[in-house]
């Protein structure tokens, strides 16, 4: 690891905590980069191999809209309104992008939510102007599992979602680390960050669906090119995948959390192994992927990424910010910023709107958090 990337973690190490979804008590906080300065580029498109400035900005442009029930995953239409899961009631809800006017698409069926598991994850077909088809990766009584809903706009509110198609099942499921994040990569096929459900030799054990990072087909077959033979793991030895990402050049970006000292933002590899439970952020094994950033549990509980400008935005829930990591290739190219701290809470969900602009859900009525802060919102972000 780079001296830039060692100085990062000491810069960090400011506290942790033994629960990394845990929740906490908001404080005050602005707009502004962690050391109070906000520093402004063009909002140009950054080139993946060059590095962005070191110092970004963010601005809340807007609220979307308030007084979603525990939002999980969010989905972008093509036509620029939004799909918001709900992980406890296990519904689908589109948001009107201009007005902020909700509309309940249905329930999933089959959904069976307790502590960190419920609906999450959601995912548009690549061929969603054709099909139509909407992706969930779910809790139900048995598992975690991944199915496809036919999304009707044409039917009464609430009656729009079709039975569930389960074209995936068998992740282990538990109170805790279920994962869920799910997101179509540049090449078409649906990646799933998976969590160990608690049962730590989960991760190592290449044949076991926990603590991996998958690569599917549409159709839920183990994508042609994995890095394992008839197998859908992508990669190894993660606690609890929660962000996926890519940057312009198609490569692979993850959050997940820590147990006690270190999250992590990894940059992935097929078949790599991420440590988890043998290693938890840096490690001096060779056989093991380090990070490119880590944090403390307290700082940061990662949740979603996204890329945008020439940085990953990593969004953090006990940590109650989000995080600015700028990249020159698959590296830190300076120290992680902060923004937001403490101002909305704990932060679940963040996606790019195109350009400069990104799709930001917070989590405060999760169990965890403070519905007193704010509420769970949408909002517009613009990003340097």
């Amino acid at each position: 690891m780079s001296a830039v990337l060692a100085a990062t973690a000491l810069l960090l190490s400011t506290g942790c905590s033994s629960d990394a979804d845990g929740g906490g008590t908001p404080g005050d906080g602005d707009s502004t980069t962690s050391g109070g300065t906000t520093a402004r580029s063009s909002p140009s498109r950054q080139a993946a191999d060059q590095a962005p400035p070191a110092k970004g900005s963010v601005k809340v442009v807007r609220t979307v809209a308030t007084g979603l029930n525990s939002p999980w995953g969010l989905a972008p239409l093509p036509e620029g309104d939004l799909l918001v899961s709900s992980r406890d009631k296990g519904t689908i809800t589109r948001v009107d992008e201009e007005s902020g006017k909700k509309t309940e698409l249905g329930e999933v069926a089959g959904v069976s939510p307790a502590g960190e598991g419920g609906l999450l994850g959601i995912a548009l077909s690549p061929d969603f102007a054709s099909d139509h088809m909407i992706y969930a990766y779910f809790t139900s009584a048995s598992d975690n599992r991944i199915v496809r809903v036919l999304y009707d706009e044409k039917k009464p509110a609430g009656e729009q979602l079709g039975a569930p198609d389960t074209i995936f099942k068998g992740i282990p499921k538990g109170y805790i680390h279920n994962g869920g994040r799910i997101a179509f990569g540049p090449d078409k096929m649906l990646y799933a960050g998976t969590g160990e459900s608690g049962e730590r030799g989960l991760s190592q054990d290449k044949k076991s669906l926990g603590g991996k990072i998958l690569r599917l087909t549409p159709e839920g077959d183990p994508a042609p090119g994995n890095p394992f033979p008839n197998s859908p793991v992508y990669s190894y030895g993660h606690r609890n995948v929660q962000g996926l990402t890519w940057d312009s050049e198609q490569r692979l970006f993850a959050s997940e959390f820590g147990q006690d000292t270190w999250d992590e933002l990894n940059a992935i590899k097929p078949g790599g192994n991420y440590g988890w439970p043998v290693a938890e952020g840096k490690s001096d094994d060779a056989k093991f992927q380090n990070p490119i950033a880590q944090w403390h549990t307290d700082d940061a509980s990662p949740s979603g990424a996204a890329w945008a400008e020439g940085s990953i935005w990593m969004a953090g829930l006990k940590g109650q910010r989000l995080w600015r990591i700028p990249l020159k290739g698959t590296e830190a190219a300076a120290d992680p910023q902060s923004f937001l701290d403490g101002t909305y809470g704990r932060l679940r969900t963040v996606v790019s709107a195109g350009g400069d602009k990104l799709w930001l859900t917070t989590s405060n009525t999760d169990g965890r958090g403070d519905p007193k802060s704010g509420d769970d919102r949408i909002l517009e972000l613009q990003v340097t």
